[in-house]
């Protein structure tokens, strides 16, 4: 996604937000005080449009205040859910770490290690990066992303590990802000407990790349996995 793309989203989202406002007209104290703005001095007659448009007037400040506390909290709730993305990558991180036998398949060999995933997944999932000797891909495992069944495949930087999910990226609250370039696609980046976030989306799959590693090389390590 795009700046202009996600510039585009923010005032959609936020149109329909004002729309959603409940119509109710507006106090008649709000009213009579526009009018009392409106009012010319006491020697003129006040002209009948400025009678006819008081209301509305009243109506659009009734709007002007009530829309600061529209977007804030659809801000909030975005970035509550952009949030949830973010903590359940890292959820997920972690699990593969921890775990006994964290992967199902070993072997630095991508063309074996991703059609291990056929019929274990309801998607095929791309491998937009098959490891080298920097960074060798060490397998994958089964995994769930929020509400769905993703791939993860597995990687060594050094003495990191690095953790890349790929999942179906439809229904999922994404951020609609935030996102910087990283090679050929624009991505999301956000850390928390130490570990770094990565987030892009291709071809209808989402990925997420995590690790502990220095927040530079990871953001460096989209760059060559978003190629896919």
């Amino acid at each position: 996604m795009s700046p202009m793309d996600s510039e585009s989203s923010v005032e959609t989202a936020l149109t329909e937000a004002l729309h959603r406002l409940p119509h109710r007209p507006a106090p008649a104290r709000l009213v009579a005080r526009v009018e009392r703005v409106l009012a010319p001095a006491p020697a003129l007659r006040r002209p009948r449009w400025r009678r006819a448009w008081a209301p509305a007037l009243a109506a659009a400040l009734v709007l002007v205040v009530g829309a600061p506390v529209i977007v804030y909290q659809w801000t909030a709730a975005t970035r509550a859910a952009t949030a949830t993305m973010v903590s359940e990558a890292i959820g997920d991180h972690l699990r593969i770490v921890q775990a006994q036998r964290p992967l199902e398949i070993e072997s630095g060999d991508g063309h074996r290690v991703r059609p291990w995933f056929e019929g274990r997944l309801d998607f095929s999932p791309v491998l937009p990066f098959g490891g080298d000797r920097d960074v060798p891909l060490r397998g994958g495992a089964l995994a769930w992303f929020l509400d769905r069944k993703a791939a993860a495949f597995v990687y060594n930087l050094r003495l990191h590990t690095v953790t890349l999910f790929v999942f179906r990226s439809d229904g999922l609250p994404w951020p609609t802000t935030g996102w910087e370039r990283a090679g050929e696609r624009d991505v999301y980046r956000d850390g928390a407990r130490g570990f770094t976030v990565v987030m892009w989306r291709a071809h209808g799959l989402g990925y997420a790349l995590v690790s502990d590693a220095d927040p530079r090389e990871v953001l460096d390590l989209a760059a060559r996995f978003g190629g896919a």
